[in-house]
């Protein structure tokens, strides 16, 4: 089943001309619960490895002895989802309580050191065949995976994620080895939203347009200030009505917001443009070569939400986004998202990140 973003609320370009200029595309991924294949593009499926190839590991110095099991997360999730599904829904039983109870345990590793190789995560796998706009691999390179250490216990701060990034050539894994059926997986991990559900990819590309931020001072101006009169005229009309509903008796919405709803879109995306509404545009620069990087994948929480819901696929249109919204199960800093850079001059250069 596809899934079809709905056009615009209206047409950004129209009301400033200049954007035209700065117009791009990306790819939504759309990934939806399924049984994708090794050789299907997917957020938490199967990885194309080739078996004498060793699979990507954590040696950073932290706990990792101590935490959730995957499966008891998987567990959980299954019987939470049952219970979601019948109608009426009335919560979980006494009986499935007592095993979420039991499964949201934290168990022991025992002689678990704090520098063992922990196998991380297979987060994602693009095919550059599905996702048109996929930036290019290093040398022909045209299969994307990326990979997450399953705890918040890195980099500078002690809290931060760890990612490992990595291309190949689809054709030649498949035509030199036999790929890894069994990858090792962590016995635990500290935490539930670093477990992804697995998902088929309905990839759809869409026009996208920088944040507002990293645009020229002068048209970035505009479009605040063309927002400021929306919301003052939407204050207006609410204090005109004393806070009742409108003649329909629904409430009235949210004004258009270029964040919001025409330029960048929410949801699990490649290429692109990245949004930086949490800590503002810092520079993102290659280590190795110092090139300004550019957009390689986005890794969101949801799909949509209250504040981006004219970006709701037509197909999902009514949907809960607590339910609907949340395909993946994958959680991103506090329900935010991930976006991963690469070096435009070299891809093969060490990849870069910022949660937002």
């Amino acid at each position: 089943m596809t899934r079809t973003t709905p056009p615009r609320p209206l047409d950004v370009e129209a009301l400033f001309p200049e954007l035209a200029a700065h117009r791009g595309t990306t790819t939504r991924l759309h990934p939806r619960p399924g049984r994708p294949g090794v050789s299907e593009s997917s957020v938490g499926g199967p990885m194309l490895w080739p078996a004498d190839e060793p699979w990507p590991v954590c040696t950073e110095v932290h706990g990792r002895g101590r935490g959730r099991r995957p499966e008891d997360i998987r567990r959980g999730r299954e019987v939470r989802a049952a219970a979601y599904a019948r109608e009426p829904y009335e919560g979980l039983t006494e009986e499935e309580l007592r095993l979420v109870e039991e499964l949201e345990r934290e168990h022991r590793v025992p002689g678990a050191g704090e520098d063992d190789p922990l196998p991380m995560i297979g987060l994602a796998q693009l095919y550059a065949r599905d996702v048109p706009d996929l930036p290019a691999g290093p040398d022909g390179a045209d299969l994307l995976q990326v990979f997450w250490c399953p705890f918040d216990a890195h980099g500078p701060t002690g809290y931060g994620m760890l990612l490992h990034v990595r291309w190949w050539r689809a054709a030649e894994v498949t035509a030199v080895t036999d790929p890894l059926t069994a990858p090792p997986v962590p016995e635990v991990v500290g935490y539930e939203g670093y477990v992804p559900e697995p998902c088929v990819l309905h990839p759809e590309q869409v026009v996208t347009y920088p944040f507002a931020g990293l645009l020229p001072e002068e048209l970035c101006e505009r479009i605040y200030a063309w927002e400021e009169a929306l919301e003052e005229e939407a204050e207006e009309r609410e204090d005109g009505e004393d806070g009742e509903d409108g003649e329909d008796g629904e409430e009235e919405a949210d004004p258009v917001g270029y964040q919001y709803d025409l330029s960048i879109p929410p949801g699990w995306r490649a290429g692109g443009y990245a949004s930086w509404h949490k800590t503002d545009p810092y520079a993102m620069d290659c280590a190795t070569c110092a090139t300004p990087m550019h957009l390689l994948l986005t890794v969101d929480t949801s799909e949509w939400d209250g504040g981006s819901g004219s970006w709701t696929p037509l197909e999902e249109q009514g949907l809960h986004p607590s339910a609907a919204a949340l395909p993946t199960a994958v959680v991103v800093g506090n329900h935010g998202e991930l976006n991963v850079f690469a070096c435009p001059a070299d891809p093969g250069h060490p990849a870069r990140w910022s949660v937002q």
